[in-house]
């Protein structure tokens, strides 16, 4: 029976997610619609729940077959649905930045907290150092979160990332001894209907009821897939590493020229991209490849050589921020901002 549960789970949530996706688009009129705004790169309305299918998919699956995670369900499960309740309602009528991210937070430090009791060096006595670990870990999953709903733009970028993602957890968990095989590849099943419908002209967008949970995911998974020993702490930062370090600069400049954090811009280097002439199926493939290529790494040193994953991580960091630079190089010259800007 255990040989066979990954394919009971991916079953169950490729149909379940098929079933959500043919109901999302019969009833496309009744959806909330992501409007063409200072963030969008679309120029018509689309629907935006394609998040409601993947975890119609996603949760039934998870629930027959639980992964491996501090506490078991309790460990992530509330949390999640807290997220999936708050930005379900965000998609119909804008929730107010405190509320949300305070929901965020909340849900972060939840999951941190179950999973910083199941450290080691940060159990017993020593709450200082569970303070620490626990801040840590919940800032990593709230930023993860975030991270995530930022990436959603571009047609087809974030399910793409969390196919990638999730199939190379599942991989790994494969050959790393704890349960949460099952449940990853289920994840990946899940969103593979949307994504076909998420694809450049997009008929139907993931919406932050898709994007914020997915990305808590994300983020409360790969830490437990560290504690559990089936993979280094380098192995979800190199997997999720576009994600990861095209947010994380866009932010660190944002912050650096004193914008507003929470308006809406096109100044992601996705976006920049899309901007520059890839348009989106463009940007899509281009980022895809990189995915592919940082979840190939990590798959392969986890498997081959797990003592040369950080400078993987490292080796794949430059060539980013190489990327990156090229992008800002061609920016600057189609819109003539000085080098210093």
């Amino acid at each position: 029976m255990a040989e066979a549960a990954p394919y009971v789970a991916v079953a169950v949530a490729l149909c379940s997610s098929s079933a959500g996706v043919w109901l999302l688009r019969r009833a496309a009129g009744a959806l909330p619609v992501a409007v063409p705004n200072a963030r969008s790169l679309h120029d018509a309305p689309v629907p935006r729940a394609g998040g409601y299918a993947i975890w119609l998919g996603f949760l039934p699956a998870a629930l027959l077959f639980p992964p491996a995670f501090p506490l078991g369900l309790a460990g992530w499960l509330p949390p999640w649905l807290a997220l999936v309740i708050v930005s379900g309602r965000d998609d119909v009528r804008e929730v107010g930045v405190a509320a949300r991210l305070s929901v965020h937070a909340l849900a972060a430090l939840w999951t941190a907290a179950a999973l910083a009791l199941c450290v080691p060096a940060a159990s017993g006595n020593d709450w200082p150092r569970l303070v620490l670990t626990t801040g840590g870990i919940g800032l990593a999953i709230a930023w993860s979160a975030n991270l995530y709903n930022f990436m959603d733009g571009i047609d087809g970028l974030a399910g793409t990332m969390g196919t990638v993602g999730f199939a190379a957890y599942g991989a790994a968990a494969l050959g790393g001894g704890v349960t949460s095989a099952p449940a990853m590849f289920a994840l990946v099943a899940a969103i593979l209907p949307f994504l076909l419908v998420n694809k450049p002209r997009a008929t139907l967008f993931l919406g932050d009821v898709g994007a914020v949970p997915l990305g808590f995911l994300a983020a409360a998974f790969g830490v437990a897939g560290i504690e559990n020993g089936m993979w280094p702490a380098w192995f979800p930062a190199l997997v999720f590493l576009p994600f990861i370090a095209d947010a994380t600069l866009t932010l660190l400049q944002r912050i650096a020229r004193r914008e507003r954090l929470w308006e809406g811009h096109r100044g992601h280097y996705y976006q920049r991209l899309a901007q520059l002439g890839a348009g989106h199926g463009g940007t899509l493939a281009a980022y895809a490849a990189l995915m592919l290529a940082t979840a190939a790494t990590a798959l392969a040193c986890r498997i081959r050589a797990p003592l040369y994953g950080w400078w993987a991580l490292a080796g794949w960091c430059a060539v980013v921020l190489m990327l990156f630079s090229a992008i800002d190089y061609h920016w600057r010259k189609k819109t003539n901002i000085p080098a210093s800007s």
